[in-house]
């Protein structure tokens, strides 16, 4: 396979899969099991269904193959949890997850629960490095969901006219100022790009190869409520000159007007905490690839290549507002450049194969390199991102006109200072 696992013990692998798969629970340990069926729009699933998929993968690519006499806890769950494994066969329509009221929400823990006492049983006997490799794969799998949890129970949740909260007693920082937004000289000429060493890595992130960048500099921190709003008070929304042609029609098409979750009047957002006061310090989320575009090119700027993006993230320290911090929000940065968590960071890069890129073989191979299609790259982890789940070399893919995600914005400019 080439997504390399880490190098560690069996016992070790095991207590890092026990680990995450709790708190896969733990995430949901605020809901009501009406909230675990809902869907609220194609693009997004149940919290039902994302528990028991990530079951399936396990069922599927770990105990299946590597445990001989391993029963399927049902067999109705191959169709209904697959998510889109062509090769391992058919599945139920993603837009009609939410028409799933059977099996219940206690099922589906069943399910985990038996899931978990085979596959820690496997584990006791440390043979087969596939193994270890495709359990290393399902442990970060489960991870990406964690993140696809909590921002699909945001929107179903912002869906409801009694604007829920997730959790009320999740901190909001106090306020703070941020520094005049300044930019940072980034690497120039021919570079090396993707994943090292032996450490987890996807096959998107492979493999390791060298780019040519011409003068540039970088953001040194992500664009700010405030600033945001000004480039909506200031018109955004109603020049055209602003906006990619796509992005003119989408803005039409769906009356956006400011970004996802905000109120009409610009002062409040809806957040997992519920509705709260925008803080005009903290970095500005939940815009679409063409809002991000637009105000980039109303501020004199562009977004940056993925690839000025990881060179310059390379030398960061490896933190920031992530899952474990707890806000599960962004934060006024504290001077640091944010470069890992807050937000998801669109850049100008299409979301294509590196030179050279070999998918994983049989069914895994379609994880990541078939979606090498329309879609753009963002990078750095979110607020909702787990903290051992990044890495500057980490590839993210979405849609232009997606907006559910926490994704924002940091600028770029052509040139040296």
């Amino acid at each position: 396979m080439t997504a390399s696992p880490n190098t560690v013990a069996f016992h070790s692998l095991a207590e890092q899969y026990a680990r995450v798969r709790k708190h896969s629970i733990a995430l949901t340990s605020t809901l009501a099991a009406e909230d675990t069926v809902v869907q609220s729009m194609p693009e997004a699933s149940p919290t039902k269904w994302h528990l028991a998929h990530v079951t399936w993968f396990f069922e599927r690519f770990a105990l299946e193959p590597f445990c001989g006499n391993y029963q399927r806890f049902d067999e109705a769950f191959d169709f209904l949890f697959n998510s889109y494994y062509y090769t391992a066969g058919p599945m139920h329509a993603r837009p009609r997850r939410g028409l799933l009221s059977r099996p219940t929400l206690d099922e589906v823990l069943a399910y985990r629960s038996h899931v978990d006492q085979h596959l820690l049983r496997l584990l006791e006997d440390p043979s087969d490095s596939d193994l270890e490799a495709v359990v290393v794969l399902g442990i970060h799998h489960e991870q990406q969901h964690q993140e696809l949890l909590l921002t699909d129970i945001k929107h179903m949740l912002s869906r409801n006219p009694m604007q829920p909260a997730f959790d009320p007693s999740l901190p909001a920082p106090n306020p703070r100022p941020v520094p005049s937004y300044a930019y940072l000289d980034g690497a120039r000429g021919v570079q090396s790009i993707g994943a090292t060493g032996d450490s987890f890595h996807f096959d998107n992130e492979t493999p390791r190869h060298q780019v040519l960048l011409q003068p540039h500099r970088l953001g040194a921190r992500l664009i700010t409520n405030g600033e945001y709003r000004d480039f909506i008070r200031d018109g955004g929304y109603r020049d055209s000159t602003l906006w990619l042609s796509d992005g003119w029609a989408a803005i039409h098409a769906d009356g956006w007007q400011r970004p996802l979750y905000w109120s009409e009047d610009l002062q409040s957002e809806f957040t997992l905490g519920g509705p709260r006061d925008i803080d005009d310090g903290a970095p500005v989320t939940h815009v679409s690839f063409y809002e991000a575009d637009a105000f980039a090119r109303w501020a004199g700027a562009r977004l940056p290549s993925e690839f000025e993006w990881e060179l310059a993230a390379e030398g960061e320290p490896l933190r920031g507002n992530l899952l474990q911090a707890g806000y599960l929000h962004p934060v006024a940065g504290d001077g640091a450049r944010q470069f890992f968590g807050d937000v998801w960071e669109w850049t100008s890069s299409p979301y294509a194969p590196y030179p050279g890129f070999v998918p994983l073989e049989g069914s895994l191979g379609e994880y990541n390199g078939k979606f090498m299609c329309n879609q753009l790259t963002a990078r750095g982890g979110s607020c909702v991102t787990p903290d051992d789940h990044i890495r500057p070399s980490y590839r993210n893919f979405f849609y232009p006109h997606m907006r559910w995600q926490f994704f924002g914005i940091r600028l770029a400019k052509d040139g040296h200072a």
